[in-house]
């Protein structure tokens, strides 16, 4: 096994108990931990409602604040970055986040999958230009990269096709994959976001997948009003299934308190406009 990887570093500073956890529990699956949300859309829609009426050609919703959201509380929290490879931790080089979405609202029309770098952007302007162009690329009849791989691969016998999943499996866990194949996986990211709420839907708890190192899911239901003895409130729910071999459940909590916190408080984020001063 190589002592390196091109994603990531090794994480020295994990106590024995952490750290043979990975051996105790071998797959994600037996690792799972589920958590629920339920945020409060109030200041959030309010929010959304003034930013597209100033910006009508780069229209957003409660999606694109979460994604900001989620952006800063893992740089806060860098904890949450990290994943499991081979039996050891591993801390990400940046905060990426994947998510899908449909190129057409129809059924059968295939999914788009997008993985951005967050980390990197600089203000709410720029994730929301950067979305909306991923989602345009992605939606467009121009195949990516990684369309044209797995038309090629998904030609391939089902035995030969079963045997190279195997090796790029084994070649992870041996960080033997470059950083090239590394880079452009959607299943090689900090998290991935289900926007279930774009089509209507309440939010679920979704699988975490045992390919690649993806240690977070989250489904982000609809909205929807709901009374309250304090009158009508706008809400929606989040499903979070997480790894819990990367970090305990106290600190995770405590990270995803401040993602609920910047969703439903956008307007007191710094970083929705000047996301680091030393930028201005």
């Amino acid at each position: 096994m190589l002592f390196t990887r091109p994603d990531a570093k090794r994480c020295t500073d994990v106590n024995p108990s952490r750290a043979i956890m990975p051996f105790l529990m071998p797959t994600r699956t037996e690792s799972t931990v589920q958590f629920e949300q339920e945020l409060d859309l109030t200041k959030t829609q309010a929010f959304v409602d003034r930013w597209n009426e100033a910006h009508p050609e780069q229209r957003i919703t409660v999606f694109h604040v979460f994604l900001s959201a989620l952006a800063w509380s893992f740089e806060e929290w860098p904890r949450l970055n990290r994943f499991v490879s081979g039996g050891r931790l591993w801390q990400r080089d940046g905060v990426y986040v994947s998510f899908a979405a449909k190129k057409k609202k129809a059924n059968g029309s295939p999914l788009v999958v997008v993985k951005r770098r967050v980390d990197t952007v600089k203000s709410f302007t720029e994730l929301v230009s950067l979305t909306h162009a991923d989602v345009k690329a992605g939606r467009s009849e121009k195949k990516s990269s990684q369309d044209k791989e797995l038309d090629l691969l998904t030609m391939l016998p089902a035995f030969l096709l079963g045997l190279v999943v195997k090796l790029v499996r084994l070649a992870d866990r041996w960080n033997l994959l470059p950083r090239k194949f590394v880079d452009h996986d959607p299943l090689f990211t900090s998290i991935f976001v289900a926007n279930l709420g774009s089509v209507g839907l309440e939010s679920a708890y979704h699988h975490l997948y045992e390919y690649g190192n993806c240690p977070f899911f989250a489904a982000l239901g609809r909205s929807k009003t709901v009374l309250t003895p304090e009158g009508p409130k706008l809400v929606c729910s989040v499903k979070y299934t997480f790894d819990e071999r990367i970090e305990d459940g106290l600190y995770c909590a405590h990270a995803l308190e401040s993602v609920k916190a910047r969703v439903e408080n956008p307007e007191t984020m710094a970083e929705v406009e000047p996301r680091l001063a030393e930028a201005a």
